[in-house]
Formats: structure tokens, sequence, C-alpha cells
């Protein structure tokens, strides 16, 4: 699976919100130690999947952006939203010209850009250990302690491939 990896300098973007917010990676990056992003397609069901867990990431560590970038439009991206509770950012990259700058064959694909805009993780699909080290790291440097992802409840494989 193709994907930009650690240690990749993180191409710089500027996407629109559905809120119509302009976003700058390079921007957000000056006032944060990172940045998730969370490249997805509404109709992808390991996206459907992954995106409540980032969701939870998002309320863990409000001082981290984290953003959805959608594949689709606008009202699609909207109804996603809805449908699974997401909060955080979405913004829309119909273009896919930032989905090809990062060099993404599958989604969902989750990078952890650090302050000084180097990829500091990679995830590509769903993976539970992964989101679990995201979580910690994210936690490492905030405020908050690493809140807790998956519930004893929760019934989610360990891996699945996006």
């Amino acid at each position: 699976m193709v994907a930009l990896i650690e240690g990749t300098k993180a191409p710089d973007f500027e996407l629109q919100s559905l809120e119509g917010s302009q976003y700058s990676l390079k921007k957000a990056l000056s006032k944060s130690d990172y940045v998730v992003l969370a490249f997805f397609k509404v109709s992808c069901p390991v996206c459907q999947l992954t995106l409540p867990y980032i969701e939870r990431l998002h309320k863990a560590h409000p001082e981290t952006p984290v953003w959805g970038i959608s594949q689709d439009d606008p009202q699609a991206t909207k109804e996603f939203a809805q449908q699974y509770g997401l909060t955080f950012p979405l913004l829309l990259d119909e273009s896919l010209s930032s989905t090809v700058a990062y060099d993404l064959t599958n989604v969902p694909t989750i990078f952890l850009v650090g302050r000084d805009g180097q990829i500091q993780q990679t995830i590509v699909g769903f993976s539970k250990q992964d989101l679990e080290n995201l979580n910690s790291r994210i936690a490492e440097t905030g405020t908050h302690k690493a809140g807790q992802l998956f519930l004893k409840s929760d019934d989610v494989p360990d891996f699945r491939p996006g």
C-alpha cells in the first residue's frame, strides 16, 4: 500500500472546510506540535469503521488539530459527518490534489504530522494498535492524558485493510 511514510516531508496544502473556512497545514503547524490528517471516502466501509475513533481522538486531545480530508462532495461529506457524529473539521479534496500529493491509493489513511512538517506516523486502513500508538504519541506532548479510544464494549477487529 502506497502512502507517504514516516520521515517524509508532508506536502503543504490549503483546503476549504464544509463551513467554508480555509485550512492551511503550514499555518496549523506553526501553532501546534502535531496535526492529524485523516483521508477518507464516505462510501468506504473501513472509513466508516475508523472515523468514529478519530472523533474520540479529537475529543481526547482538543489542543491538537484533527482534520478529516474528504474525497467526496460537500453534501455527501456533511451527511457522513452527521451519520457518524463527527465534530472535527472536514476539509474537501474533491479535486484529489492533496490525495495525489500524499501518494494515496487506499483510504482511510491517517498521518500524524509534526511541527517540523515531517510525517511522524502513517496508518493505512484500520489498525487498533496503530490508533492507540497515535493516541499515546499525541498525549506525550499534550496537556491531556491518552484517552481511551477503544472500550471493552467496542466489537472491532484488530486490523482491517483500507
